[in-house]
């Protein structure tokens, strides 16, 4: 039996209103009170005709499974509950099934949902295409798309935790099948302000957090980058850290994406140095320095970051040095060359740190056309999805040239939204034979034209300010905005010559306000003229060119000094009017499909509706215009078919089956309901119903046939059933008692096969037991003669055995009696020898002969005469036990003075210097044991040989106890310096290694301490007493190879001239003294550049680190 589909309706189990076009009464009021009960009842999509509006739930919701899904497929608009889905069901049936192209907008404020709605859209687009090898591999590009430009376009802001910063609008091609072919991607106005400076409780772009959280230590030390966010200026601190961001995570999930999307290696790692060469721009700092001619001009004051930044970006570093102190003007054949001040100089340094992000941008967006463009040239279906920002009015007049440029593409949005919409409803009552009525609704073009009219509007006069002669300012700009708009009703400023604003305190002067279609919107006019200029020094642009790195210099194509164009680039506000006519254009081409995205809250958590929010959120989005736009002829409509299968039980002629024309049923059914005739009418394929009252009156009448329908089923299905179970009893009887009956018949015959087979096992037993006594007895007889046969041998050969026995007893005991004869005869003779104690004198002459024999062997088998020879031979006897180890212990201590005897007066004195060693740092210095087998030399140097320093020998006077170069840790940066390490008698000394000459003398009497790690490495601290002369500059710290020897002999050097022992201390932590500073050297575990060698480096004023390998 095949399984039915059951059908829901739009209509059925409403929470609310689902279609906004219903509601009754309809006014602000009403229209939130529905978007509220149906948002608290997890409801989060309500439809505006064919128009879906989205409450973003700040929470998961289960209502995009794969079963959603197929729910949603091949399904009418209308048939089940508003969804995302069946809005883009209905776009990509209309593109496949009638070759319609279709565009998707996505309209609403930071924090809304469009991001999630645009990835919802094509994640359904995606799941309900073909399948195939060449289509996955399509569409898995197109969705891994969104993870690269979100990386490098999103950002967190006090709205969104991922708030998009530029418009994306995509189109993705079909072919006639409507299998994805590929994509092309464009992008619209990226808030590059943001690279340089974020507002308070925001972040900068994610691929900056993402990169030094995510990277692996390898490419942070390509990219010279470190993990802490405070070491870069462009990235705000407040803010570092997002609640439920896996920054690490998201960055291996973008690399990921860039190599599915199709990046080669070498194209990523490049796009990761320009990202690092931005971070790094924001850490060049400038400081004033006044020419002879009296013009200030600026320097840098670290040139180390400019010098990471040239080796990532490969460019000359005096070139960039030079573009950032100078400005060349060109005028035809004459170049002016100008010096910058300090905040020119920030000022140029952030507009290269913009341009080369916003153009990197760019780049990704066009290499990713790159790779998802159609490779076919058939003709191709298009499916546009629109995410761009929202209508946007901040508080406090801080809305600035982005919020202008934003509104006025939203006034565009609005202005095609509204003209379309009333276009297609238009063309439906004209398709279906409905008189169309004239529809009164606020045409914003009048707005538009103030914006982009190409002699009095705004963008207009902005472009014209820039491009005059003369000094331009913002405050130039408001003035001319007040002579040209002044009688505008749409513009208000206080400066104007309309007496109605100038009392108007809510008006700063250096503000102007336009009435746009969603409210009134102060705009601060400062920074109007720099942000539309969008300058970047030629200078710059020609240094960047000059990069050796290949995609930095493709950004920068004008600084080709063979390309040179003296005419000036195009504003950002025209660039921008221009994307946005282009954009208005592909859409009027394509059948639109709206999503409204509100945000319920400004707090980003679930289950809270803020209805002042929404409701200026529904202002703005003229959500009640769009209603009435679609109420003001017909409510409703319907096709004639599902109209009578929703309602074909209310008439007894058309219940349960119409066999006519479907219209001519639902003309039967309305007259039998005696609707008035005005409150509907009948098109060619549709009937439409004026008033959603008498709409809801159907789905009442519905509701309570449904009632009795459903009464008169149970009633039918309870006595079907009763029958049905009468029958089942019956036919089981039956069965039963035929069953029975058998059974017992087959229990009869099987008692009587079972005593049979008992009688005929009791006689087969009977016979077997008679025939086993018979062999038993026959057997017992046959084994009775056998044993009285083995008992008679048994008796033999025992009475045989006894015999021998006998006989072998009588021969030993005379054998016995004669050896104990003997034995008594030779005492008897013998006796008269020995004296009482004979027996103690065998005793002690036994013993000695042992210990006799002990000796000599002794002696053959002694070990060599080496001190480190652990062999001795066995103990022979245990009494000898404790003479044993006595004689192994003098021969050991004999053998040692044996071995010392031999030591020349140089020798003896290494030795002492060696144990000294031993026990300053044995088992304290990881670098100890390695020092063991190595002699102690002292002068490594040969001064007195080397006549390049005879100069330093002759000023020397006493004796050089150690002569080494050793590396001198610089007090300010933590590099090194060789120096030439003097200890004599009385002094310390640090001389220059190439010349000789002495750079520093201490006495030893005014060192106090030498201070050294664990570890395996050669840094000391020479720590000098506080007030003397040599501590003016701060104690020493010293690297060298020979660190144990030149501690163990200043020790020595020390305690023989001063009497007191040098302290040595042992930590991986310890203070020197700096000049007037107190610094902290702290011994790290870490990676090393160079291999195996420790690096020191000045972490800050309090901070010395030492990685150790």
């Amino acid at each position: 039996m095949a399984k039915m589909e059951v059908k829901t309706s739009l209509l059925d189990n409403m929470i609310g209103v689902g279609d906004m076009v219903l509601l009754e009464p309809l006014n602000e009021e009403t229209f939130i009170n529905n978007l509220k009960k149906r948002f608290d009842h997890n409801e989060i999509y309500t439809y505006i005709g064919n128009v879906v509006i989205s409450v973003n739930p700040y929470r998961p919701l289960p209502i995009y499974s794969p079963e959603k899904v197929e729910d949603y497929r091949n399904r009418n608009f209308y048939e089940l509950s508003p969804h995302i889905f069946a809005l883009s069901d209905e776009a990509y049936r209309s593109l496949r099934d009638q070759d319609k192209d279709q565009c998707i907008l996505i309209t609403g404020e930071s924090g809304a949902g469009k991001t999630e709605a645009s990835k919802l859209v094509m994640s359904y687009v995606a799941a309900v295409c073909g399948k195939g090898a060449e289509v996955n591999q399509v569409k898995e590009q197109l969705l891994q798309s969104n993870p690269v430009l979100e990386a490098f376009g999103n950002a967190k802001t006090v709205r969104n935790d991922n708030s998009s910063r530029f418009g994306k609008y995509m189109d993705i091609e079909f072919d006639f099948k409507g299998d994805p072919l590929g994509g092309v991607i464009s992008n619209y106005l990226l808030e590059k302000s943001r690279v340089v400076k974020q507002p308070r409780g925001e972040r900068n772009f994610h691929v900056f957090y993402q990169l030094l959280s995510g990277a692996s230590e390898e490419l942070l030390n390509k990219l010279t980058l470190e993990r802490d966010f405070s070491r870069y200026n462009y990235l705000s601190l407040d803010s570092a850290k997002v609640n439920g961001v896996d920054d690490a995570a998201n960055f291996r999930t973008v690399r990921n994406a860039m190599q599915i999307v199709g990046f080669m290696d070498h194209e990523a790692e490049s796009v990761l140095e320009v990202v690092a060469a931005v971070l790094k721009l924001g850490n060049i700092e400038f400081k004033p320095e006044s020419r002879v001619n009296g013009l200030d001009e600026s320097k840098i004051k670290d040139k180390n970051e400019l010098k990471e930044i040239c080796e990532l970006t490969r460019i000359d570093q005096s070139v960039l040095e030079r573009a950032f102190s100078f400005r060349t003007v060109e005028a035809k054949q004459e170049k002016v060359s100008t010096t910058l001040n300090v905040a020119q100089a920030y000022y140029a340094r952030d507009a290269l740190a913009k341009n080369l992000y916003s153009r990197l941008f760019s780049w990704l967006v066009n290499r990713i056309n790159e790779s998802i463009k159609a490779q076919t040239k058939v003709r191709k279906k298009v499916m546009g999805v629109l995410d761009i920002y929202g209508f946007e009015i901040f508080e406090n007049a801080d809305n600035s040239f982005e919020q202008f440029i934003i509104n006025y593409c939203n006034e565009k949005l609005q202005q095609i939204f509204i003209e379309l919409t009333l276009k297609e409803e238009q063309e439906e009552y004209v398709r279906e034979g409905i008189e169309w009525t004239h529809i009164d609704y606020f045409n914003n073009a009048i707005i538009c034209d103030l914006i982009e009219n190409n002699t009095n509007g705004i963008l207009a006069m902005l472009d014209e300010e820039c491009l005059r002669p003369g000094t331009v300012t913002d405050e130039t700009f408001l003035e001319k905005l007040n002579q040209v708009c002044a009688t505008h009703q749409h513009f208000e400023s206080r400066m104007s010559k309309s007496s109605r604003f100038l009392n108007d305190t809510s008006l700063p002067h250096s503000c102007f306000r336009i009435q746009h279609y969603a409210g009134k919107v102060l705009y601060q006019v400062e920074g109007f003229v720099d942000k539309n200029n969008d300058l970047l020094y030629r200078d710059l642009s020609q240094a960047m060119w000059k990069a050796g790195h290949s995609l930095i210099k493709s950004l920068f194509p004008e600084g080709n000094p063979a390309k040179i164009n003296l005419k000036r680039p195009p504003t950002a506000g025209s660039q921008f009017k221009a994307s946005v006519a282009t954009l208005m254009k592909n859409l009027q081409t394509k059948n639109p499909n709206y999503i409204r995205c509100i945000k319920p809250n400004d707090k980003k958590a679930a289950h809270i509706f803020s209805e002042a929010l929404v409701c200026h959120q529904i202002r703005y989005l003229g959500l009640l215009e769009s209603v009435r736009v679609r109420r003001a002829g017909y409510a409703f409509r319907q096709a004639y078919e599902p109209c009578l299968e929703r309602y074909k039980m209310l008439c007894k002629q058309t219940w349960p089956h119409w066999k006519g024309p479907a219209r001519a049923g639902v003309e039967v059914l309305f007259n039998e309901l005696e609707i008035p005739m005005e409150e509907y009418s009948f098109g060619r394929s549709k009937i439409f119903i004026r008033n959603p009252r008498t709409l809801f009156k159907l789905e009442d009448l519905r509701k309570q046939r449904l009632e009795d329908l459903a009464t008169l089923i149970q009633k039918i299905y309870r006595g079907w059933k009763c029958r049905t179970h009468f029958l089942l009893m019956r036919k089981s009887q039956i069965v039963i008692a035929a069953w029975y009956r058998r059974y017992a018949q087959q229990k009869r015959y099987q008692q009587i096969k079972s005593s049979t087979l008992v009688i005929q096992s009791y006689i087969r037993g009977w016979k077997a037991r008679k025939i086993l006594r018979e062999l038993k007895h026959q057997k017992r007889c046959e084994e009775a003669a056998t044993t009285i046969a083995a008992y008679w041998h048994g008796t033999q050969a025992r009475r045989e055995l006894k015999r021998l026995k006998e006989e072998a007893r009588r021969k030993h005991a005379v054998a016995v009696i004669w050896a104990y004869w003997l034995g008594l005869k030779v005492r008897r003779e013998y006796r008269k020898f020995f004296r009482a104690n004979a027996g103690k004198k065998i005793y002690e002459f036994t013993l000695q002969r042992i210990v006799q024999k002990y000796f000599l062997e002794m002696k053959n088998k002694m070990p060599s005469l080496s001190p480190i020879d652990k062999n001795w031979p066995p103990r022979p006897y245990l009494f000898l036990d404790s003479t044993h180890k006595e004689l192994k212990r003098i021969f050991h201590l004999w053998r040692c003075k044996k071995y010392r005897d031999q030591f020349t007066d140089q020798q003896k004195l290494i030795y002492e210097e060696k144990l000294e060693a031993s026990e300053l740092f044995k088992d304290k210095k990881a670098l100890y044991p390695s020092s063991v087998g190595q002699p102690f030399q002292g002068a490594y140097l040969e001064i007195n040989k080397n006549p390049k320093y005879k100069k330093l020998k002759d000023a020397i006077e006493e004796k050089i106890i150690i002569a080494e170069v050793v590396n001198k840790i610089n007090r300010a940066n933590g590099k090194s310096t060789s120096r030439i390490f003097l200890l004599t008698n009385n002094n310390l000394l640090l001389a220059d290694q190439k010349s000789g000459q002495i750079k520093s003398e201490v006495p030893l009497v005014d060192v106090t301490k030498v201070s050294m790690s664990s570890q395996n490495d050669g840094f000391f601290a020479v720590h000098l007493k506080e007030g003397s002369e040599a501590a003016s500059k701060g104690d020493f710290l010293f690297s060298s190879d020979h660190l144990i020897e030149m501690a163990t002999k200043l020790y020595r050097t020390t305690l023989s001239q001063t009497k007191q022992k040098l302290n040595i201390e042992i930590s991986d932590e310890f203070l020197v003294q700096f000049r007037q500073d107190k610094v902290c050297v702290k011994f790290i575990q870490g990676n090393q550049k160079n291999g195996r060698v420790p690096t020191c480096k000045r972490k800050n004023n309090r901070l010395l680190e030492v990685a150790v390998p």
